[in-house]
């Protein structure tokens, strides 16, 4: 099997890489990314089976054993399931872990959709909302000064890609910020759909975007060094839904009439 280059990622790779989790170039971790992005491509529906291990030692050239232990990542995600006399069975979506660092950056390999960075924000205004109220009552000092910091470096980002970066940072405080080990593990686990989506709706190509979005996160760093939680929480939602209407308007546009 041929390896990837190095200096050549993918879409996917690359939101990897912003969320510092630069997928590792062994055997093992080629077969399971090729894998697991023609499962969520629909190259193997969900109910269907899986070519046999004879076809895809073939077809990727690797020992039994890495084949195998490619299988077995993929069933510990959800998203297959080996039976006796039958094969190894894609299982339907409602069965993988959307929240597994892997399964989303092969989801934002293969191009999500508007409906699935929908479910995002949703996800996320379910929990960053709470998140930023939390920080404003126990945020220390150094974390409110972090913040504001944050906020003003997002006006110098240059490019897409240091935005996410900046922009991810700037909500991992956050969720730091609120004391509570159970928002910081979930902003964690959430951490390149989040990438993937602040790339997406990126504003650093439109001066009067860029400007309200470093202002809307400035409102959220003020309102958390105030201890206003009320408006920690609607400067959140603010910055959620507007990032998700860029995001869906630039995909609509790309989206061939």
């Amino acid at each position: 099997m041929a390896s990837i280059p190095q200096d050549q990622r993918t879409s996917g790779e690359l939101i990897a890489a912003i969320a510092g989790r630069v997928p590792m170039r062994n055997l093992h971790s080629q077969v399971l990314w090729h894998l697991g992005v023609a499962i969520v491509r629909g190259d193997y529906a969900e109910g269907s089976i899986l070519p046999s291990d004879s076809e895809l030692l073939q077809r990727f050239a690797v020992s039994r054993t890495v084949l195998r232990e490619a299988l077995k990542t993929l069933a510990a995600k959800g998203m297959i399931e080996a039976r006796a006399r039958i094969g190894t069975r894609v299982l339907p979506h409602a069965r993988w872990n959307l929240f597994d660092a892997d399964v989303l950056a092969w989801h934002f390999e293969t191009g999500p959709d508007v409906a699935f960075l929908r479910s995002l924000s949703e996800i996320r205004i379910g929990i960053e909302l709470e998140s930023a109220a939390l920080a404003a009552t126990r945020r220390s000092d150094l974390q409110a000064e972090a913040l504001i910091e944050c906020a003003r470096r997002m006006g110098e980002a240059s490019n897409a890609e240091d935005f996410a970066r900046t922009d991810l940072e700037f909500h991992r405080t956050v969720a730091e910020a609120s004391g509570n080990p159970f928002m910081a593990s979930i902003s964690t686990l959430v951490e390149l759909a989040l990438t993937a989506a602040f790339t997406i709706s990126s504003p650093v190509r439109d001066p009067a975007a860029m400007e309200a979005t470093v202002a809307a996160h400035s409102r959220i760093a003020q309102a958390i060094m105030a201890g206003d939680t009320d408006e920690a929480r609607d400067a959140m939602k603010a910055v959620i839904t507007t990032g998700f209407a860029r995001a869906a308007d630039r995909m609509s546009a790309q989206t061939p009439g």
